[in-house]
């Protein structure tokens, strides 16, 4: 019985993804990106890898390959016996960076435990071409734009329940956008990894059916959306959901207050020279003081002249308005759908 099999990436995602996938990079590429759901078991450690790739630049292929079995010697019964815990009915998934001779090699390794291991083609570099590729379909989006404070992230959930497909991109980005959107969020995703978070939300959605983003700038906190996503959105057609200023304050102010402090002052100044010396101070103030409404009524003043800038490069014609109101936003998301369905979808 043959125990080492190729497997293209578009069968590993038709059936392939019921079976544990082994990444065996090492764990600095596997932190930088990775297929959702793959586990690290690495051929190499990251000050291996640079030692391996030197050697092979300079003395050629097969030092590297002497001192890569040196290496991976007295390794090999702990990572078999990792892969034998992990394997689901005796069988895995295996990747590297090309589907080369990582893979291979701990592939070979796995099988002689008798487990039947599927090589991914092309490997990491073919999955990340293969994402990409999907995210240049002509996919139908609708987008939520309004100033901020108005409630888009929660219209999108409840538009959610409601049966609408939707993507939280600034979920899968553990951000919120603002110079304010990564307080006690937590560490962010590399753009890359994020890429890869994303493919893993597009992949469960209809191409025959609309999809609904909230409006946001290119970069994400320190991540970037994807071209061709970025670019269809910037095309797509725009309802712009419309709160009155005083209650998005209010949305805010509860939001914020909870928060620390040091950590919204620190945020204020990252934005001091568009907010104004004197509105900086007036707010870091407020802070102080527990006057958390006043402090944002003086930060809305910067992102609402944000917002309308980045609203004017759009075509007015591709904007429609929706009023909202803060005390029936589950109620308003149904209006919201009906409004699409009955006006704008044909439109």
């Amino acid at each position: 019985m043959d125990l080492m099999n190729k497997i293209s990436i578009e069968d590993y995602f038709g059936s392939g993804k019921e079976m544990p996938l082994i990444d065996v990079r090492s764990p600095a590429e596997y932190q930088k990106g990775h297929i959702p759901g793959a586990i690290n078991i690495p051929l190499f450690n990251n000050d291996e890898r640079a030692e391996i790739g030197i050697l092979y630049k300079n003395k050629g292929q097969t030092e590297a390959i002497l001192r890569g079995l040196e290496i991976i010697g007295p390794k090999q019964a702990q990572k078999a016996g990792q892969a034998k815990e992990l394997a689901t009915e005796n069988k895995l998934i295996v990747h590297c960076w090309r589907g080369g001779m990582r893979s291979e090699s701990m592939a070979w390794l796995f099988s002689r435990l008798g487990i039947e291991c599927m090589i991914i083609e092309g490997g990491y570099r073919t999955y990340r071409r293969f994402i990409h590729k999907a995210f240049a379909r002509a996919w139908k989006f609708i987008i939520l734009g309004g100033m901020t404070g108005s409630g888009k992230t929660e219209l999108l959930s409840h538009l959610s329940e409601l049966g609408a497909q939707t993507i939280d991109l600034e979920a899968i980005a553990n951000h919120k956008g603002s110079a304010f959107g990564g307080i006690e969020k937590g560490d962010q995703p590399d753009t890359e990894h994020f890429e890869n978070l994303l493919y893993e939300e597009f992949i469960k959605m209809d191409i025959s059916r609309e999809i609904w983003l909230e409006d946001e700038s290119k970069a994400i906190g320190r991540v970037n959306i994807p071209d061709d996503i970025y670019f269809n959105m910037r095309s797509s057609k725009v309802i712009e959901v419309q709160m009155d200023s005083t209650q998005r304050v209010k949305r805010l102010a509860i939001e914020y207050a909870g928060l620390d402090p040091d950590h919204l002052k620190a945020s204020i100044k990252r934005i001091e020279k568009r907010l104004g010396g004197q509105n900086t101070k007036t707010c870091l103030k407020a802070i102080d003081d527990k006057e958390f409404e006043k402090a944002i009524e003086l930060v809305l003043l910067y992102y609402d002249k944000a917002y309308l800038k980045g609203l004017s490069r759009r075509d007015r014609k591709s904007v429609y308005p929706f009023q909202i109101d803060n005390s029936r936003m589950k109620e308003d998301a149904g209006s919201l759908m009906m409004f699409y369905n009955e006006i704008l979808k044909n439109a």
